[in-house]
């Protein structure tokens, strides 16, 4: 979590500065891609300070109106973030791009467009490579969309892929303004600003599908569960476990419910101390079920 911040950290800073300057050339120049680029990098500093807070709330301890804790607002919170990167960043560029095409203007001082484009390379692209060390970090060996898939933080990739999303559209919005320039044609800026709305699109709909996912509720992974399955089953009180139950509450807190079957011989006195010790055993070997209910039932039951 705290690498996670680091990557957001990095990404907000990038960000802010970033628009301040993407904004003042789009004024002197007249660029739409550039007014596009400006936007982008606004949205992506609310996004990031979405997820501050997100994590931030996610910390709150348990209470009586949340007695399994308040770990979803992380997931809660990306899910907003997600949306916004289509709903205001996507849909503002397209329609930018398409205002362009209808009402084109020559671009005045491209210069400063090819000044501030490099320096936004520059800081995105560093922050980038930070995200993305972050996220390799966090994967392991893991291929990378197979880590994307089974993440629990979505803090991680949802920035790692407005990063990416943000070097694509500084490329796009570069080759829009240097087209423009060179055939004297203001339809390829207008063009350019399209290409990013699009493209914040696709970026929106991969973050929103897993952030959804994870807000709806994820299971433990099945080789975690087998694992826990043979932890409780090697417990001399239980025969066998009939049912199992998880969901990751959090990046780092999953819950887990057992339906098992007492063997006969094993006295009520004894089955407490047993679950006890299964709850050990299991939380020794993964300590991200932080909540763990046993329960004890006959044949019928299942």
């Amino acid at each position: 979590m705290a690498s996670s911040k680091v990557a957001i950290y990095s990404a907000l800073f990038a960000n802010l500065l970033i628009a301040l300057t993407k904004f003042i050339a789009a004024a002197v120049t007249g660029s739409s891609a550039m007014l596009s680029e400006g936007i982008h990098s606004v949205v992506d500093s609310l996004n990031e300070i979405l997820l501050l807070l997100g994590l931030k709330k996610s910390r709150k301890k348990a209470d009586e109106n949340r007695p399994f804790g308040y770990g979803k607002e992380l997931y809660f919170w990306s899910f907003v973030v997600s949306i916004l990167i289509f709903g205001v960043g996507g849909g503002i560029s397209f329609y930018e791009g398409i205002t362009h095409l209808q009402h084109p203007e020559p671009l005045q001082n491209p210069f400063w467009n090819y000044i501030v484009l490099g320096a936004a390379i520059v800081f995105d692209g560093t922050s980038f490579v930070i995200a993305l060390k972050t996220f390799n970090k966090q994967r392991g060996s893991t291929p990378f969309w197979a880590a994307v898939r089974k993440s629990r933080d979505p803090s991680s990739f949802v920035v790692l892929f407005e990063d990416a999303a943000d070097v694509l559209g500084l490329l796009i919005a570069f080759a829009g303004v240097y087209l423009g320039q060179r055939c004297n044609n203001p339809y390829f800026d207008g063009i350019a600003s399209i290409l990013i709305g699009l493209l914040l699109t696709a970026v929106s709909v991969v973050l929103t599908r897993e952030s959804r996912s994870l807000l709806m509720g994820e299971t433990a992974t099945p080789k975690v569960l087998d694992q826990v399955v043979l932890i409780a089953e090697s417990n001399t009180a239980i025969e066998k476990v009939h049912q199992h139950f998880s969901m990751v509450l959090a990046p780092e807190e999953v819950l887990l419910i057992l339906k098992v079957a007492v063997r006969k011989d094993v006295l009520a006195s004894e089955v407490v101390r047993c679950f006890a010790d299964v709850k050990k055993n299991i939380q020794t070997a993964y300590p991200n079920f932080r909540q763990i209910f046993i329960e004890p039932v006959s044949k019928s039951e299942v």
